[in-house]
């Protein structure tokens, strides 16, 4: 399997980069869609907006915001997404760019941590 980093999407693009795919449910403000690069956007992959919601600003509820999102990526289009994403590390690097300031506690660090741990598991990476 290909590399797979994470960066903030405000991030000059590099060519060491690979596919740069945004895994946030909104589009990320003040940024212009030819400056960001963005190769595919999987909105399915993201947090739901209601569990983005009762997340937001709390870092100390970091275990069960990414419970709650594990069990949302177990969704059937959350798992569409997973499998398109995990078709194009087939082909190369993959970068899952996200927008939020806070860079340890995102859903892009969540929805890595989790791949990981998945890899290799049936409909999972």
């Amino acid at each position: 399997m290909a590399s797979l980093k994470l960066k903030r999407v405000y991030e000059a693009p590099e060519a060491s980069d690979g596919a740069r795919i945004l895994v946030d449910r909104l589009w990320p403000r003040g940024i212009a869609k030819e400056k960001a690069r963005i190769d595919l956007w999987l909105k399915d992959i993201a947090p739901s907006d209601a569990l983005r919601k009762r997340f937001h600003g709390k870092p100390e509820d970091w275990d069960a915001f990414r419970e709650a999102y594990a069990e949302e990526l177990e969704g059937e289009a959350a798992q569409a997404a997973v499998k398109e994403l995990r078709e194009r590390l087939g082909k190369g690097p993959v970068t899952l760019l996200y927008a939020a300031r806070d860079e340890s506690h995102n859903n892009a660090v969540a929805l890595k941590r989790w791949l990981d741990e998945h890899r290799g598991r049936g409909s999972s990476p």
